[in-house]
């Protein structure tokens, strides 16, 4: 498995299972875009999984909570693990699945998390300003996968 980040020995990362989506409509891929008081970032949807969640389930419930879009996982295309801070400064390390997902509703208000907000953008542009290396590379497998 990749690995990406660099680990600062100093510090004790929290293990995180995690599951991201990449879902192309009309071209574009969906991403969202991240309020923090630092500044925004783009991230791939999806997140933590929760207690005794599959991907598949925590993939479908991020989703919802940061896009207000329900997916239909498809393809599990890749496995990658990220060291990062949060912008809490917590140490983590993402570990997970990057699933391709179709999109079966649209529904907003479902959507819960505020800072979260859904944008469309061009494969490539998002390539260039997903926040971790490990999103885009899982973009860039799908990407070479798609053509």
């Amino acid at each position: 498995m990749l690995q990406f980040g660099v680990r600062n020995p100093a510090l004790h990362y929290r293990h995180r299972a995690t599951a991201f989506g990449v879902v192309e409509r009309d071209g574009l891929i969906a991403c969202v875009r991240v309020e923090r008081s630092n500044g925004p970032y783009f991230d791939l949807p999806g997140g933590a999984v929760d207690g005794e969640e599959t991907e598949v389930q925590a993939l479908v419930r991020e989703f919802i909570e940061e896009t207000g879009l329900t997916v239909a996982p498809l393809n599990r295309i890749t496995e990658a693990g990220q060291y990062h801070l949060k912008s809490t400064g917590e140490p983590l390390y993402n570990v997970g699945g990057f699933w391709t997902a179709s999109v079966t509703a649209d529904n907003p208000d479902a959507k819960c998390e505020d800072d979260h907000t859904l944008v469309w953008l061009e494969p490539t542009f998002a390539l260039s300003r997903l926040r971790h290396d490990a999103h885009a590379w899982a973009l860039a497998v799908w990407l070479r996968r798609a053509s």
